[in-house]
């Protein structure tokens, strides 16, 4: 059973009850990120959701750290393009402990300087490996391609340049500018009762308050283009990019089913065509990026250097022919497509964790749960008529709609 309830300061509670479930998955969303930073505050939002981690007016971080371990789960955060997020997965005896200290980060966080400056030390650190991934820098270089001077294509964790820049003082007024009730979610699933925990999150965070200035959220505009970055190694890696809806985009059941029919399982054309058939990549695959204000279907793979070009021009060629219906969706080819998205759906089901996060996501973006029957029949009810038509009023023009990003040996 879902519920939801409004705290008298404007944050949204939202649970999901799993009887005979023994965890508890505790996320809290704040309608935060990148696009709140200044323009020479990048990575800003990013190390704020690390600072929190780094000592209250009562805990120091090595208690945090004791406290996650005692409790036998997990505690972990992000930050995303759309929002920021702290979330838990315990013992369901043990929900006492996670919403007394994720309350106790966000509202009691001190941030010590000498914390603060090693933990810039440790983002730089990310930074450093993630440049030693090829797959990552081929994501990121796709992004900030196509989302040329807008928060979607900036660097989440910033640069070393622009990290070294923040300041405690930074820190702590993002904090206070973006953390308030009216941009919190709170989302539970698992063994619960609703009245108890929206007492309890009225209890940890009752001193939270103020309101934020209204978002608005304009459509990011995509950029076509080619970029390629150098990476030793033996093998080539891709993103190629091709725009499509935003995430609550009213059809966007025939985009997700669009996605699995080009790259979302091993049946799929990209895999069928370019692996299977022809053996010429060793991973390929495509999903479905979707935010508030843009998305876009991303094709990720790998294969021989003197062979990319060639693969990122068949990638682009078997894309436009199924999204633009050049060569629509079979009968059959939907109706494998169905089989594999709703059976990946019921399977993820089974992990309380997923089922608090779509929770926070279907608040966030539609401000309702959207139930699973709808989904399943948003899905089921799906004709390669409708999809067909999608693809010929939204990827028109589909040259001025795909880009691509490669990083490998020259």
């Amino acid at each position: 059973m879902i519920t939801v309830s409004e705290l008298e300061n404007g944050i949204r509670v939202v649970t999901e009850a799993l009887p005979g479930s023994r965890s508890l998955a505790v996320g809290i969303m704040i309608r935060t990120g990148p696009r709140d930073q200044g323009p020479d505050q990048e990575g800003l939002a990013h190390l704020v959701e690390h600072a929190l981690f780094q000592g209250t007016s009562s805990r120091s971080s090595l208690d945090i750290a004791r406290m996650i371990d005692t409790m036998g789960g997990r505690v972990n955060a992000f930050t995303g393009r759309d929002y920021t997020c702290f979330s838990g997965l315990v013992m369901d005896d043990h929900r006492t402990y996670v919403f007394d200290l994720l309350s106790d980060i966000l509202l009691n966080s001190i941030f010590p300087e000498d914390k603060l400056m090693k933990e810039k030390q440790v983002i730089i650190s990310e930074q450093e490996m993630a440049a030693d991934l090829p797959v990552e820098q081929a994501l990121a270089g796709l992004k900030s391609t196509i989302w040329q001077n807008h928060p979607l294509g900036s660097k989440i964790e910033g640069s070393a340049e622009s990290i070294s820049r923040l300041t405690r003082e930074d820190v702590i007024y993002f904090l206070h500018s973006n953390y308030l009730p009216d941009r919190v979610i709170v989302a539970c699933a698992g063994n619960l009762e609703h009245e108890d925990i929206v007492a309890q999150v009225r209890d940890c965070f009752w001193r939270m308050t103020g309101s934020s200035v209204p978002l608005t959220y304009g459509s990011a505009h995509f950029n076509s283009g080619f970029v390629r970055h150098h990476h030793g190694g033996n093998h080539a890696y891709f993103a190629v990019g091709i725009e499509a809806p935003a995430y609550a985009w009213p059809e966007r059941y025939c985009i997700h089913l669009l996605n699995t029919a080009l790259g979302g399982g091993m049946s799929s054309r990209l895999y069928r065509t370019l692996r299977e058939e022809r053996g010429v990549v060793y991973d390929i695959h495509s999903e479905y990026h979707a935010y508030m204000d843009g998305g876009a279907l991303v094709i990720c793979g790998s294969c021989r250097p003197d062979r990319v070009f060639s693969v990122v021009d068949e990638i682009i060629e078997i894309s436009g022919s199924l999204v633009t219906a050049a060569q629509p969706m079979a009968e059959e080819e939907l109706w494998q497509a169905k089989l594999y998205t709703v059976g990946q759906y019921h399977i993820d089901s089974e992990d309380p964790y997923t089922r608090m996060s779509r929770l926070l996501t279907q608040l966030f973006y539609f401000s309702r749960v959207v139930g699973v029957e709808e989904i399943i029949a948003g899905l089921e009810g799906a004709t390669t008529a409708a999809i067909s038509r999608v693809s010929g009023d939204y990827f028109q023009s589909f040259s001025k709609k795909v880009a691509a990003c490669v990083v490998g040996p020259d």
